[in-house]
């Protein structure tokens, strides 16, 4: 018998499980990667490369995993992303055994998968909610990722010297996350959109989509946001311990971070339904340059500690509003093609940020105070390119109302 279509909110309960747990594994990798890849890699200025491979795999598997939802419900396109994680923890584990690089990239591109699954959970939680509950169903799922945020970091302290070689035992439990994470969406059915009515406006081709101003600066705001948390996050690992601090401080830091970028979610929707989601993603880039200021200010515990929390607060409001505008800015038949597309740019630009972030970091200054003060004024034409976008788009929307 045909499983019944999950109502709303039931699917907005399994996907918060989904994020919380199987989630767990980004901060995770995002801790150890580049530890890993600096203690393997023979030039530390590629330290940060397993963290880009882990997002290349996730850009070139947004458009493939986007068009199996399309056409086979988002279950299946999940079960690939749990396949890919755990295939990539596996691989990880045997690269970090044999002290081989290169094969800790592969498993890192395989992770690549699961990362752009887990994408897809917001606008899973999209599907089938109402024009009201939208952007908060949005903003619970990624809410779930409080949870990631404490889980990860306290696995990669209870694993981190499990085995004679450093990080075997945290790149092992991520296989165990996936195995037992992907029967969580055996208890959802978000079938693929029905085919649109022979008298139905055709979906539009990918430029006619880009040339629409609402998609192109919601595309532009979410990748800015996530590419410039992503370049300072990577960063941070070597930085703190650069600095003089341990690798467990390292993981305090990125849980505080992480706690950041979830704790707002509770009411980010709410925020959004109230403000409007173009002052709230233009509050989300402020905050990101306030981020990278105090960054700027001192390499102190304490600037750690608040520069990343501002990190994830403003990649919070930048990410979710974006993704809320992108949401209503097309048909549901365009629905795969806009997303796959969305996802393809926004970690088109992660893997860049995750790239420079290693060579701005070990190889642009002498020192790691220089390094860390590099990749945070790298932040600033990005952020001005999307503050720049999102004002004119106002500017249009008000032009067009007093037309």
């Amino acid at each position: 018998m045909t499983q019944a279509i999950s109502s709303p909110q039931r699917t907005v309960f399994v996907l918060i499980l989904a994020q919380a747990f199987l989630g767990a594994q980004m901060p995770i990798l995002f801790i150890v990667a580049g530890l890993a890849g600096q203690s393997l890699a023979t030039n530390i200025c590629f330290a940060t490369m397993p963290i880009s491979m882990i997002v290349l795999g996730s850009m070139c598997a947004a458009t493939p995993i986007s068009s199996v939802m399309q056409k086979h419900g988002r279950r299946a396109g999940f079960w690939i992303g749990t396949i890919g994680g755990a295939l990539g923890g596996l691989i990880g584990s045997i690269a970090l055994y044999y002290g081989s690089f290169p094969l800790l990239l592969l498993g890192s591109f395989c992770t690549g998968f699961y990362m752009s699954a887990q994408g897809f959970y917001r606008f899973a939680a999209a599907d089938t909610a109402s024009d009201d509950f939208r952007p908060k169903a949005i903003s619970y799922v990624m809410a779930g990722g409080l949870a990631s945020a404490i889980i990860g970091p306290q696995l990669v302290k209870l694993t981190n010297d499990a085995f004679v070689v450093p990080f075997l035992g945290t790149y092992l439990i991520v296989v165990v996350i996936n195995v037992i994470g992907s029967a969580l969406f055996l208890f959802i059915n978000i079938p693929a959109p029905a085919a649109p009515d022979a008298d139905a406006p055709a979906a539009r081709s990918r430029l006619e989509l880009l040339k629409t101003p609402r998609i192109a600066v919601a595309i532009i705001c979410a990748m800015v946001s996530y590419a410039l948390m992503n370049l300072v996050m990577t960063s941070t690992p070597l930085a703190v311990v650069g600095c003089g601090f341990t690798t467990n401080t390292a993981a305090d830091v990125v849980s505080s971070h992480v706690l950041a970028m979830f704790i707002p979610s509770f009411f980010t929707g709410h925020l959004i339904a109230r403000f409007g989601v173009e002052k709230i993603i233009g509050a989300g880039l402020i905050i990101l340059a306030l981020a990278g200021v105090v960054a700027l200010n001192g390499v102190e515990i304490e600037n750690f500690f608040i520069a990343l929390i501002l990190l994830g607060l403003g990649w919070n409001f930048g990410f979710i509003g974006a993704t809320a505008m992108l949401t209503s800015a097309h048909a549901p038949q365009e629905r795969g093609r806009v997303q796959g597309m969305n996802d393809v740019f926004v970690f088109g630009g992660v893997t860049l940020a995750s790239l420079a972030s290693g060579g701005l970091m070990n190889c642009s200054g002498g020192d790691p105070v220089q390094g860390w003060a590099a990749v945070n004024y790298a932040m600033i034409p990005f952020l001005a390119l999307a503050g720049c976008a999102l004002v004119w788009l106002m500017l249009r929307s008000e032009n067009t109302k007093v037309a």
